[in-house]
């Protein structure tokens, strides 16, 4: 099967040469000490930070998108999302639509009344579902997921890994999940790679 993200090469300052080869539909889960580099590799991927290589999605390299678009088919999710708006509305997607969104916030277990919430209110967990959320409602092709749940009870845990799993079925997508929860990783399954002196190993 091809690859969905293709790496090949990869650097930065403290990181690679990396290869990768995410398929449509998995789950890849990244692990690693703290300070390895879990989060320069994901930042690197979405072309946030600078790096060198070659970035593939469906065969389009990254250096012919243009950074925005890219980013809204990479799409990073980092564990402490950025707000720049009152409201949590104001910060979804231009022309999001009102059935899908309500869908996906009953995914994880928020009411519709969130979308009016004030940013001041939220709780840490209420930000990182909600920061989820606004990543989905662009339908990226791959979710890089910097430890998504580090703020959430186990409940709430359980509901995004089943949303972001019925996510990937139903958009044939692919995600790269960081994570330092071993029961986590039990959960999710599939492949485990270890990020370890720069660089990758199962």
């Amino acid at each position: 099967m091809d690859c969905l993200l293709e790496v090949e090469g990869l650097q930065t300052a403290h990181l690679g040469p990396l290869d990768l080869c995410l398929q449509p539909g998995e789950l890849l889960q990244i692990t690693g000490a703290s300070g390895s580099g879990k989060s320069l590799l994901l930042r690197a991927l979405a072309d946030l930070d600078p790096s060198s290589g070659a970035v593939r999605l469906a065969g389009q390299d990254r250096g012919d998108v243009a950074p925005p678009d890219w980013r809204r088919q990479i799409a990073y999710v980092p564990a402490e999302t950025a707000w720049w708006a009152p409201e949590v509305a104001e910060h979804l997607p231009v022309g999001w639509q009102q059935g899908q969104t309500l869908a996906w916030l009953e995914r994880v277990a928020l009411p519709e009344e969130a979308l009016g919430w004030e940013i001041e209110r939220l709780s840490s967990g209420e930000r990182q579902r909600l920061g989820l959320l606004r990543a989905l409602l662009n339908r990226p092709r791959v979710l890089l997921l910097d430890e998504p749940t580090a703020n959430l009870d186990l409940e709430n845990t359980r509901r995004i890994e089943r949303a972001v799993r019925s996510y990937l079925a139903e958009a044939d997508a692919g995600a790269l999940w960081v994570s330092h929860d071993t029961l986590q990783r039990s959960r999710l399954g599939g492949r485990i790679l270890e990020l370890r002196d720069g660089r990758l190993a199962p």
